[in-house]
């Protein structure tokens, strides 16, 4: 028979083994709940990210489609050259970066010449022209020139060629000349002739010197390709009045000051140049369509 030392000895190791068992299980219960919250806040990490990259957390602001802060106008020395005209500069904020906006040219040669401005690829130089337009810096001037790549030059108030606004602005929308092919094999057919870059009904800034573009800008009669690296960065695409340019480029030439055979020898008068708002339509694109790059 046991003594009473023994039984005691016995419940209290039959106590100390209860203890331990409830310690053991709530540890077991505290290890499950971490783990449980550890499974879920991987889970909200992943179900966030996935949120953020779709877009989820996105101001619901539609995206600006102005050019804050873009364009830079340079001012030009008036003093030096008294055929540039000050009528203010234009913004420099708040232009239309997307689309096109309609430039209308009327002269006294036939239907007016539409210009679509291509805002896409030229902002700044559209934003330009609109500017000047909207201070009537090309009423009653003329197109001075017909030039021999083939193109009516147009928007000195001067006619001299020397004139523009008091600012100029940095070239953009340049063609790029396509690389060179390899001459075709002896018995291969014929290597296809590249695309012009400036194809008939491109119209193009000009600048004096050429990057310091102002007021002046060129309507093309018919395709030029230049033999050197191109100058004239494209601004828009002519989509109506087409045959208004070719009736220009057709008038006879007679020589300039300089000796040079450009000045047209019947006077193109421009009435007004007028600028409508801006559309989303995207750029019309010649039938050869030139490389876009953007110089500053």
């Amino acid at each position: 028979m046991a003594s009473s030392k023994d039984r005691a000895r016995k419940l209290a190791r039959e106590k100390l083994d209860r203890q331990l068992a409830r310690r053991a299980g709530k540890q077991r219960r505290r290890r499950q709940i971490q783990a449980g919250l550890g499974a879920a806040l991987a889970l909200l990490l992943i179900v966030g990210g996935v949120a953020w990259l779709g877009g989820a957390f996105d101001d619901d602001e539609p995206a600006d489609t102005s050019a804050a802060e873009q364009c830079l106008w340079t001012p030009q020395n008036t003093t030096a050259n008294p055929e540039l005209k000050d009528v203010g500069q234009p913004p420099t904020t708040g232009i239309p970066i997307t689309g096109t906006r309609p430039m209308t040219i009327t002269t006294d040669k036939g239907e007016p010449i539409v210009v679509s401005l291509d805002l896409a690829n030229a902002p700044c130089s559209a934003a330009s022209l609109t500017h000047l337009a909207s201070k009537q810096f090309f009423d009653n001037t003329t197109c001075h020139e017909i030039t021999a790549e083939g193109a009516i030059r147009c928007g000195d108030p001067s006619g001299t060629g020397q004139g523009g606004p008091s600012y100029s602005v940095y070239s953009e929308n340049m063609p790029v000349a396509p690389a060179p092919e390899p001459s075709a094999s002896a018995g291969a057919a014929a290597a296809k002739p590249a695309a012009p870059l400036y194809p008939k009904g491109t119209v193009a800034m000009i600048g004096n010197p050429p990057g310091s573009n102002g007021s002046q800008f060129l309507i093309f009669y018919k395709d030029f390709t230049p033999k050197t690296e191109p100058q004239y960065p494209i601004v828009g695409t002519v989509t109506g009045g087409m045959a208004t340019v070719t009736k220009l480029g057709k008038i006879p030439t007679v020589a300039n000051t300089a000796g040079d055979k450009v000045t047209p020898k019947d006077k193109i008068a421009v009435q007004s140049i007028t600028v409508g708002e801006p559309s989303a339509e995207p750029a019309v694109v010649p039938s050869a369509a030139p490389s876009a790059s953007r110089q500053s």
